[in-house]
């Protein structure tokens, strides 16, 4: 990858965590341009990839499996196995949004080996993150513990912050999971406190996962308990948020 589509690369995803949609489609509609003229597959798959996480955002799954796949065809054209992952995660991702959890299932545990294969121990650990979710929607409680626990503790022992977020959002799935709403609750708030600190918006299936959560407890609180409980969670700082849901 040249040294401009790398410039793309961080440009587009810190647009995109910040929740800029409108940029992300310009960049990424004008990077395709450049990379085919340029002969860049590694360009275009990235632009392709961030206009189906833009699509999947706006609730168009479709369109998101479609950009995803097109992304996922030039990598395969390029024979740089690299360049396969992140559609590979899109997809799966399109999935699991769908309620196809079993074939989700699948398509993490394949891209996970492949990460594994190119040595990329944090996108490892992101999509077992993902696999964890399948395995809790699947109804598979103790599973989603295991790995949500042993994220975790790479997570933290590793210090990889733009991970902490997401270790939040596990731990209010399982709580909400599990029945225990006040915690899910709290979670949610040290979730949204975790994302304000690195400055990042959840992604599309974290933020839908999050509004059935917030939604959940709402409901099964009240909306005076749940903000009692929320604005407990932004007070805390996630490690301690674990260790005191873990009492």
């Amino acid at each position: 990858m040249g040294e401009k589509a790398m410039s793309f690369s961080e440009n587009v995803r810190s647009a995109f965590r910040r929740g800029e949609t409108d940029a992300v489609v310009r960049m990424s509609e004008a990077e395709i341009e450049r990379a085919q003229a340029a002969g860049d597959p590694a360009g275009e798959v990235e632009a392709r990839y961030s206009l189906a996480r833009v699509a999947i955002r706006g609730g168009d799954l479709p369109g998101g499996e479609a950009r995803a796949r097109e992304a996922l065809e030039v990598a395969l054209r390029s024979g740089d196995r690299r360049l396969e992952e992140r559609p590979r995660h899109v997809l799966a991702a399109v999935a699991r949004m769908s309620g196809d959890l079993a074939r989700a299932r699948d398509l993490y545990r394949e891209n996970i080996a492949l990460n594994e294969t190119l040595g990329q121990p944090q996108t490892v650990n992101s999509e077992h993150h993902n696999l964890a979710f399948c395995e809790l929607g699947l109804g598979n409680l103790d599973a989603a513990r295991t790995l949500f626990a042993e994220n975790r503790e790479r997570v933290f022992r590793n210090a990889w912050a733009d991970f902490v977020p997401y270790v939040c959002v596990a731990g209010a799935a399982l709580a909400s999971a599990e029945g225990d709403h006040a915690r899910a609750a709290r979670m949610i708030g040290v979730t949204d406190a975790a994302f304000a600190t690195i400055d990042q918006v959840p992604d599309p299936d974290d933020a839908a996962d999050l509004a059935t959560m917030r939604a959940a407890a709402t409901e099964a609180l009240g909306a005076a308990a749940f903000d009692k409980e929320y604005a407990e969670g932004r007070r805390l700082d996630p490690q301690t948020a674990f260790g005191y849901d873990n009492r």
